[in-house]
């Protein structure tokens, strides 16, 4: 069941959703060669801490860390340790807070150091894949037609979308209704209304779509080993058209 919000329950959860824009800006400025993801973790523990948030994912159905931190071919769930970035890798950080009865949920690729043209395409196609599947997100239209926009995309820059995983509603949960995959026929699924809240989140993989999870029973990887991105924001369907919650500073461009 899809669970409207008020316009109240809207601005708590952009509140929610801006502390996790401002601690991922703060982490993604500490990027750089010889920093460890174990040391992100603790930073974003403590900054949300700071807030008086609570992180989102730490013990959430057993993940037992604060960050999700996915290194190159890790696609999502990558657990923080105490390995070296190293220059020319991709980090990708995925963080929640639940801050006076709602979540927020974002989440950022980002290089270390220097990367290769073609890894800065795989970015800058997934983070625009995220944007084209918001401006679907107005109300009247389907939720397959954000599922559609986001593959037409991906798949015309010559890139894979992960089938595996999918955004979700969020709200008073994390994880509410509707499911919202990042591939589709469109004019499918519930209609979009105002008042709908969706953290929208394409994984987009330089080689096949196929991924697989590690002994560790959280991180997911490339079946392939190529490389992959995510970005994700926290968006509202308005009367105006969608709003992005967890843009910094409120700001629902791309930057």
């Amino acid at each position: 069941m899809v669970i409207l919000k008020s316009p109240r329950e809207i601005e708590k959860i952009r509140r929610s959703n801006q502390m996790v824009a401002e601690i991922l800006d703060e982490l993604s400025r500490r990027i750089a060669p010889g920093v460890d993801t174990l040391t992100l973790d603790r930073i974003a523990e403590d900054l949300a801490a700071k807030k008086k948030a609570k992180p989102a994912f730490k013990g959430y159905r057993g993940f037992p860390f604060s960050l999700c931190a996915s290194v190159n071919e890790q696609v999502v769930h990558g657990f923080p340790n105490r390995t070296p970035l190293e220059e020319g890798d991709i980090l990708s950080m995925d963080f929640g807070i639940y801050h006076d009865g709602y979540y927020g949920d974002s989440a950022i690729t980002v290089a270390v150091g220097k990367i290769g043209e073609d890894v800065a395409q795989l970015l800058e196609v997934t983070r625009a894949a995220l944007y084209k599947g918001i401006d679907q997100a107005v109300p009247g239209k389907r939720l397959s037609d954000i599922s559609h926009e986001i593959q037409n995309h991906v798949e015309a820059a010559g890139y894979s979308v992960v089938r595996k995983f999918v955004g979700h509603g969020i709200g008073k949960d994390l994880h509410e209704d509707p499911q919202i995959p990042n591939y589709g026929k469109p004019g499918l699924g519930v209609r979009l209304q105002p008042g709908m809240v969706m953290a929208i989140e394409p994984m987009v993989n330089m080689g096949g779509y196929e991924v697989e999870t590690l002994d560790d029973g959280w991180t997911a990887v490339t079946k392939d080993r190529s490389l992959s991105a995510h970005f994700e924001h926290t968006i509202a369907v308005t009367n105006e058209g969608p709003v992005v919650l967890s843009a910094m500073n409120g700001r629902g461009e791309e930057e």
